[in-house]
């Protein structure tokens, strides 16, 4: 026992132990801190876009260029942040440029445009508003955004076909336009070490950490979003086992910089949630997993929230078999310290489970009796329905029955006498109008047979000043006889129009002003109609 007791704590704890250094949990610390700020971060961002936006609203349409201005820092706010907004401000510059006959700034756009689209995964629209822009009319600057973002759509493009054909292609014209835009910039710049530092890894040299990234992360002064790109670049020079560590650490200073710039378009969060996942932290995966897939679907990120969606749910599925784990840990646990204690938490706790799983099956033998209740009261009240209504048309149509025979002798004795007008006069007699009128005024007593207390309970649904009874010489009028062929299951439109005559936009019209007046939405007023009992049912219940 003495031995067995210190193996089972490593059992339980030791894991935790073994898999991150005190630095790392000290960075893991602060990373869950910033995320508990992220909305203060996030509304401090906010805040300063609505500036900028009530500034714009300000200035005059005659002057673009300052709305052009404004426009491009309120896309430059959004377009690591949300990328519908971007879109929209991007196209709001677009047309400021073409006013002020400025090719630079044409161009411009078309290249933010690009970006925006690039980070949304969108490489088609990407590409296409790359075509558009042509090379030689761009200044020095805008080559070399053009060219380091047409080496990063093809960089992501290569990542993203996974192929060793169109893989090997995109990333050798990644390598090209890198260094297109590294011969064009100034030696030792951020940008300069920055693109040194891509090319290094668009052509495999990770053997050792990046002399670039390692120099722009610990000797020049980066914003939060510059240091959150560059150690997340930088992470990627740590890829053996033995570094883990290292390439944790990186991961989740630039997941920390991340929250505090409020970028949304970014990689840190999910490589950190993977690359806790795939060294056994579960918990901690699938919180920044969690977050990743959040600021995906914030932002826009149409790709990379299909690549997080193809992680989620393993993570959230093992996060789920870890928690089982730990339960059985602990059980083990107790059961080590005292076989009685265990063996009394077995018995209560299969005691309350049989008790849970009774008091389950009794709720849903109740459940179910209350259903197969429900069922058969309406096949007790279809049942009646359907008898009268048989009944009633049965006499119905044994009465028209009637009337043709004797029509048919009466025309018969015409035809053999030879009174041929007489047969215009005998055809005459008969009255539709009158005949129809028959038709709805059986038919409503048959209904209030059924439905006594329909016309009550259908005016309960409105204001009393809304209500619809029917005058001293009618039974129903035409609405409440519109409800009560619904009432009867008559809902099509066409139907009801046929049997009262009228066009099947009068009966929608009807429908919906009377609708309109209820004190309940459509579709509740639908269910209460339905809802109205027969006399049989209602004396049931």
């Amino acid at each position: 026992m003495r031995t067995f007791l210190p193996v089972l704590l490593f059992v339980i704890f030791g894991h935790s132990v073994a898999t991150a250094s005190s630095k790392t949990d000290s960075l893991l610390n602060e990373l869950k801190h910033e995320l508990t700020l992220q909305k203060v971060y996030d509304d401090k961002k906010e805040f300063h876009i609505i500036q900028l936006k009530s500034a714009l609203s300000l200035e005059p349409a005659s002057n673009p260029a300052a709305r052009y201005e404004l426009c491009n820092k309120i896309y430059e706010e959004y377009k690591t942040y949300q990328f519908d907004s971007a879109y929209v401000y991007v196209n709001k510059m677009a047309p400021l440029a073409d006013e002020l006959h400025e090719v630079g700034k044409q161009n411009s756009c078309k290249i933010k445009l690009s970006f925006i689209l690039l980070s949304a995964g969108m490489f088609k629209e990407a590409f296409d508003s790359f075509n558009g822009i042509n090379v030689r009319l761009l200044d020095t600057d805008s080559k070399i955004e053009y060219y380091s973002l047409k080496a990063r759509a093809h960089s992501d493009l290569a990542d993203y076909d996974d192929n060793v054909f169109y893989s090997k292609y995109n990333n050798g014209l990644s390598i090209k336009y890198l260094d297109s835009a590294i011969t064009l910039l100034k030696p030792n710049s951020f940008e300069w070490m920055r693109l040194q530092g891509d090319r290094q890894v668009r052509i495999g040299d990770l053997k050792s950490p990046s002399v670039y990234y390692t120099q722009l992360f610990y000797k020049y002064p980066l914003t939060n979003h510059q240091r959150a790109m560059v150690a997340t670049a930088l992470s990627s020079f740590y890829p053996k086992s033995t570094q883990v560590e290292e390439k944790m650490n990186l991961l989740i200073i630039g997941a920390i910089n991340d929250i505090r710039s409020s970028t949304k378009e970014t990689l840190a969060s999910f490589a950190l949630g993977d690359l806790l996942y795939h060294n056994g932290n579960i918990a901690d995966a699938y919180i920044f997993v969690d977050h990743a897939m959040r600021d995906a679907e914030y932002y826009g990120a149409r790709l990379r929230k299909i690549k997080i969606a193809a992680v989620l749910p393993v993570v959230a599925a093992q996060k789920l078999v870890l928690i089982e784990k730990e339960k059985n840990q602990f059980l083990i646990y107790l059961l080590s310290i005292t076989a009685v204690s265990i063996l009394v938490l077995m018995v209560a706790f299969i005691i309350f489970n049989q008790l849970k799983r009774l008091k389950a099956k009794e709720k849903i033998i109740e459940e179910k009796n209350q259903q197969l209740e429900a069922i058969n009261g309406k096949l007790v009240e279809n049942t009646q329905i359907k008898e009268e209504y048989i009944g009633y048309f049965f006499n119905v149509i044994s009465g028209y029955i009637l009337k043709l025979e004797k029509l048919k002798r009466n025309i018969d004795r015409k035809l053999l006498a030879k009174k041929h007008d007489d047969i215009q006069v005998a055809i005459n007699e008969i009255n539709i109008k009158k005949e129809r009128e028959l038709l709805f005024n059986t038919f409503d007593h048959i209904f209030l047979k059924i439905f006594p207390n329909f016309i009550t309970a259908f005016n309960s649904l409105f204001k009393q000043e809304d209500q619809i009874w029917p005058k001293d010489n009618e039974v129903l009028n035409t609405d409440l006889r519109i409800f009560a062929l619904i009432r009867m299951g008559v809902t099509d439109n066409e139907t009801i129009a046929n049997i009262l005559e009228y066009s099947v936009n009068t009966i929608y019209v009807y429908k919906m002003r009377i609708k309109a007046k209820a004190l309940i939405s459509g579709e509740q007023f639908d269910q209460k109609i339905m809802a109205i009992k027969a006399v049989e049912i209602q004396n049931k219940t």
